[in-house]
């Protein structure tokens, strides 16, 4: 174990019971902190004590079976891993924001830097399953932030939280993963490089102990942390029932800001973003409009010189002014709007032949006036015009 680890052994090893006594959990294991004047002093009390402090029989032999448990040792010697460290509520990097919840975890499980936890984070969230410019947008708004100086905090999953990581990362800024499963593994598993680099370059985060396999319990459990770590959460692309708009429900619970951006009417993934907004999230266009609203909250970070996202309508600025458009091109793009679309509805409401619309699509995509999306399909770019 490090040095920092080994100077707090004993008292780690308290709160780890706590952890690791089934049923206690933080609310219960919090009331006994406090009931007796530190963790270690609520371990060692008696089966009478704590029957007056109020556990049950079952829970009296659940802590006290929690220190014969292989568990706490188990955690123990992960936390002799390189960059791998326990913070229980009382450790001094114990991320202040979090420790202010009800329901706050008695011990995060920590790779990386633990100082990261104390910068001002922003969370996204948003479907596992995305559509191409949802995941571009997310990866965009995460890069801009982080290098405004927001770290971004996310769940580590496929689509949206993966985007926001990755974007962070790539904007030269700092993220911060939320684990839904010990981290002595990785889930999902094609995210294991992605998680070695925030550990790396920010921090991997968890409340379950070493050996916690994902279960879809664990998950919202997890939603409330990646929430209450931060100033606000984005909501990127959410059908009506996504996880995501748990962690916005918690997040307004918690007092946090609730941003959600919007998208297509016929997209079902902004659905749930809409559905937001409509609640009283803050309808978010640009980068911009989240650091102005959390500038208030920021300490060092300001929304000043923002870049502008890319393919974002609030952001858009005119393209170079290029040589007049040619009238065909001029009838095409006019057919062609900002909710996606196939080929074969710009033949028919162009009337020009298929052929000829395929090649042009083309020339219209380099002159940066239309996006392709995936699928055979276009929609008239942010910064387009007729």
């Amino acid at each position: 174990m490090s040095a920092a680890n080994a100077a707090v052994d004993a008292g780690v090893q308290a709160w780890l019971q706590l952890v690791h006594a089934r049923g206690i959990g933080p609310l219960r294991g919090r009331a006994l902190v406090e009931h007796f004047g530190g963790a270690a002093a609520a371990v060692a009390a008696s089966p009478a004590a704590l029957r007056g402090a109020g556990l049950s029989d079952k829970l009296v032999d659940a802590l006290a079976g929690a220190a014969r448990a292989e568990g706490p040792q188990r955690d123990l010697d992960w936390a002799d891993g390189e960059h791998c460290q326990l913070l229980p509520f009382d450790h001094p990097a114990y991320p202040a924001r979090l420790r202010q919840l009800r329901d706050a975890p008695l011990l995060l499980y920590l790779i990386g830097d633990p100082e990261v936890l104390a910068t001002p984070q922003l969370a996204m969230v948003g479907t596992r399953n995305p559509s191409p410019s949802g995941a571009e947008t997310a990866e965009q708004f995460a890069a801009h932030l982080a290098a405004r100086g927001l770290s971004i905090t996310s769940g580590l999953a496929l689509g949206i939280d993966g985007a926001a990581h990755r974007g962070a990362l790539a904007g030269g800024g700092l993220s911060v993963a939320v684990a839904g499963t010990g981290l002595d593994r990785v889930y999902p598993a094609r995210h294991r490089d992605l998680a070695r680099q925030i550990a790396a370059e920010g921090a991997l985060i968890s409340e379950l102990p070493t050996g916690t396999q994902p279960r879809a319990e664990n998950f919202p459990r997890r939603n409330r942390i990646i929430a209450g770590l931060s100033l606000g959460v984005l909501v990127v692309e959410a059908a009506l029932r996504s996880g995501s708009l748990l962690t916005a429900r918690q997040a307004i619970e918690q007092g946090r800001e609730v941003f959600a951006i919007p998208g297509s009417i016929h997209n079902p993934l902004a659905r749930g973003c809409h559905r937001l907004i409509r609640d009283g999230a803050k309808l978010v266009e640009t980068a911009d409009d989240v650091l102005e609203e959390l500038a208030a909250l920021l300490d060092g970070v300001t929304a000043q010189t923002v870049t502008p996202v890319a393919g974002d309508s609030a952001a858009a600025v005119s393209p170079p002014p290029d040589e007049p458009l040619d009238p065909a091109y001029a009838r095409l793009l006019s057919c062609i709007d900002h909710d996606p679309q196939p080929l074969d509805v710009f033949v028919a409401r162009s009337e020009l032949p298929a052929q000829e619309v395929a090649s042009m699509l083309l020339m219209l995509e380099l002159r940066g006036l239309v996006r392709a999306v995936g699928g055979g399909h276009y929609q008239r770019a942010a910064a387009g015009g007729s």
